[in-house]
């Protein structure tokens, strides 16, 4: 009885990948590629596909006619040679420039499909906030107490100073009614015009007690003015104004031209 055996080919991503796999397994040097050789193990390769009825890919089927091609060229008397060097080319220059590129991307990819593995292994812990909401509604007390600190505490005590100060220099504004009036001051403007002689504006604010006091004596006598009681002439000079009491003929011609 004959013994059957399975063959089994390891799986590659693509014709690249393969190379590389000959190159590191044989410890080849990638600038210097031995190209009979690795196109040799990679049609050994292919045709144990075909013999396994493994569809072959195209990409396969490009590579390994691609070294097929360097190898012929590696093998002619005369290589080709760059027009503006006059340095021979290296048939193999085109094919190490795309493996190198390669294994740049795989070891980029394969650094980053560890990252991803070393992320998912973390758990995360979600609902922090949430969590800590409900341990602080539970035990307000025990919660405030962790996470009481002596700046905290000096805080809470420095605003309830702050407090207390503003309350202490709180502003407070007392309505009080003024002992004067208007008709009050405009009768003792009319008593000091009662001599008929003209007295001068400043005069009239002598004896006055304070701000206030002035204000309501300057108001009394815009009002006489206005009621034709008193007239105001300018004098010589800058700002030199008069005040007299106008007689009652005076005031019912005003009235009269009014």
């Amino acid at each position: 009885m004959q013994d059957t055996y399975e063959i089994k080919l390891p799986q590659f991503e693509g014709p690249f990948d393969l190379l590389l796999f000959f190159i590191e397994r044989d410890e080849l040097d990638i600038y210097d590629i031995p190209i009979s050789k690795i196109t040799d193990d990679f049609l050994a390769y292919i045709h144990g596909m075909e013999n396994l009825n493994i569809e072959v890919a195209s990409e396969f089927i490009l590579v390994a006619a691609t070294l097929m091609r360097i190898k012929a060229k590696m093998l002619l008397p005369r290589k080709e040679v760059n027009p503006e060097t006059g340095a021979e080319i290296d048939p193999r220059e085109e094919l190490v420039n795309r493996l190198i590129e390669y294994k740049k991307y795989k070891e980029a990819t394969e650094a980053l499909r560890k990252l991803e593995e070393d992320r998912q292994s973390i758990t995360k812990r979600g609902n922090v906030l949430n969590e800590n909401k409900e341990i602080a509604a539970l035990f307000e007390t025990e919660f405030e107490m962790q996470s009481l600190t002596m700046f905290r505490l000096l805080k809470a005590f420095q605003n309830v100073l702050d407090r207390l100060e503003r309350e202490k220099n709180k502003v407070v504004h007392t309505v009080e009614s003024p002992p004067y009036t208007i008709a009050g001051e405009k009768m003792l403007l009319l008593e000091k015009l009662e001599s008929g002689e003209k007295i001068a504006f400043e005069k009239i604010f002598e004896g006055v007690e304070n701000r206030l006091h002035a204000i309501f004596v300057f108001l009394s006598a815009l009002e006489l003015i206005q009621e034709q009681k008193m007239e105001i002439t300018i004098g010589e000079g800058y700002n030199n104004f008069w005040l007299g009491k106008k007689t009652p003929t005076e005031q019912t011609a005003a009235e009269q031209e009014q």
